[in-house]
This record gives structure tokens, C-alpha cells and sequence, in this order.
């Protein structure tokens, strides 16, 4: 499968598209390769892009302190990775985007965007399905928060993310579960 028939995959989830309109749609997109350990967004930019992830792994985050990660979600392949808030109001972000792997992106401008939506209407669709899907699994990410244990927050994690955890270092998973890094040792060797 080529990298745009994967794009086209996801796309056609949500909404259907002919081959004319899906072509029209990719050329307001680029693909652009992320280095491992690449920010691709800071605290206090302001984020321009929204990213369809083709191969690779990011990790979305706040720092507190400049010290201490809290770990808001994992993009990986068929993800789409962007600052929401930042992307719609222009204003800076609070989060940082950080790649855990090399990766490759297929991405586009937030001009872009708002041509795209001009000359494609049903994007607008398109782009608000997949906006309600995401409101909606950040809303169960913030529930099991409130009221799971870190147990079942791990397995919860696992089942979202099954091959993340042989990619990704231990103490990511932590901070994405809200526990220490020893704490998650002990989950693991009870669960075993």
C-alpha cells in the first residue's frame, strides 16, 4: 500500500471520497520525516500544522516545572498529531510534541487547512467527525484518570497501544499513567 493509500484509508472512515476529490485533497499535503527525539512542537509556539502519522511514534506533553512530563497521549501510525487548541485559536501552545522514533508524517498548514475547506466543502465534515471522535476519547482518557486504578489504567494502555510498550521506553508509560516508574514495574511483575 502506498502512503497515500493509507492516508486514503483513514479518510474514508469518516467520509467518502472519490479518487478525483481524494487526489485534489492529498495536494494540499507533504510529507515531511521526523528525527527521533525531534521536537515538532514547543511550549509557547504556536502550532501551524496538523500531522497524519504514515510510520513512527510522538508523544504529546506538558512539562510542569521544566522538570516533571505528564504525558497527555501517544500518536502513532494512523494517528493524527496536533496542539487542537493552538492549531484552531493561533494562540501559543501549553503542550510540547516530541517523536519517540523516526517518523514520517503526512502534514499540512493551517492556510492550507482553511483553503482545503474552500475548495473541498465536505472537509469541514470530515474534520469535525474526526474532532468529535478525539473530544470523545479525551474524555474517557480523563475518566479513567479520575476514577480507575493505575492497574487498570495499564491494561487500558495496553489494549489502546498494544505494540507501544516493546517501542517505547518504561518511564513514558509511567508518566502517561500518572505513576512512578517503580510503581509500574510493580504493576507489571503483579500482572505477570
Amino acid at each position: 500500500m502506498t502512503e497515500h493509500n493509507l492516508f486514503y484509508e483513514n479518510i474514508k472512515k469518516h467520509v467518502a471520497f472519490s479518487e478525483s476529490e481524494f487526489a485534489k485533497l492529498s495536494s494540499f499535503y507533504h510529507i515531511e520525516e521526523i528525527q527521533k527525539n525531534q521536537m515538532i512542537l514547543s511550549e509557547g509556539e504556536i502550532c501551524n500544522f496538523e500531522g497524519y502519522i504514515l510510520e513512527g511514534c510522538f508523544k504529546i506533553f506538558y512539562q510542569e516545572d521544566n522538570i516533571k512530563e505528564h504525558i497527555l497521549y501517544f500518536a502513532v501510525e494512523d494517528w493524527w498529531v496536533l496542539d487542537i487548541g493552538s492549531f484552531v485559536s493561533g494562540t501559543p501552545s501549553k503542550l510540547n510534541i516530541q517523536a519517540l522514533e523516526d517518523s514520517k508524517v503526512i502534514m499540512i498548514s493551517k492556510e492550507q487547512k482553511e483553503r482545503l475547506y474552500q475548495e473541498i466543502p465536505k472537509t469541514e465534515r470530515l474534520f469535525r467527525l474526526m474532532n468529535q471522535k478525539a473530544l470523545e476519547s479525551i474524555q474517557l482518557r480523563m475518566i479513567s484518570m479520575l476514577n480507575k486504578t493505575a492497574d487498570k489504567r495499564y491494561v487500558e494502555f495496553k489494549n489502546k497501544y498494544p505494540t507501544l510498550e516493546q517501542r517505547i521506553p518504561q518511564h513514558q508509560i509511567a508518566a502517561y499513567l500518572g505513576i512512578s516508574h517503580e510503581f509500574l514495574s510493580k504493576i507489571r511483575r503483579k500482572l505477570l
